[in-house]
């Protein structure tokens, strides 16, 4: 099982690989889990840069999930707070996933190698 720490060395563009070693997609987006999720960043900002941290999350969120995602609050709140690798899928119809980072096997130069299927990866719709 890998650690949010893994996600240090993905890269966009790296090909994804499922536990049967299918290709099933490329690193599309990578996103870093908060540090403490028990702590939300704009408490900690000061209050003239208030706006600016709430709009920068809220800017971060629709670039790392998109404006047209429907995923359920708790799936998304947990992606955020561990982190995750959102993967364009192959196939024409194939709906973008999302990897977190205990579902990671391996990184190597020669992709990211899961220790699941494609069908149990987190699926935009």
């Amino acid at each position: 099982m890998q650690t949010a720490a893994t996600l240090r060395f993905v890269e966009e563009g790296m090909k994804v690989f499922d536990r049967d070693r299918h290709e099933i997609g490329k690193v599309e987006y990578v996103r870093f889990g908060d540090d403490d999720p028990d702590t939300p960043e704009v408490e900690a900002a000061a209050p003239n840069t208030l706006d600016t941290r709430q709009r920068t999350l809220v800017d971060d969120i629709a670039a790392a999930f998109g404006a047209d995602d429907d995923l359920p609050e708790a799936i998304r709140q947990r992606l955020l707070q561990q982190g995750f690798v959102r993967i364009d899928a192959n196939g024409l119809f194939a709906a973008d996933r999302y990897i977190m980072p205990d579902q990671i096997d391996s990184v190597s130069g020669d992709g990211l190698l899961l220790n699941v299927s494609k069908d149990e990866l987190v699926k935009k719709h």
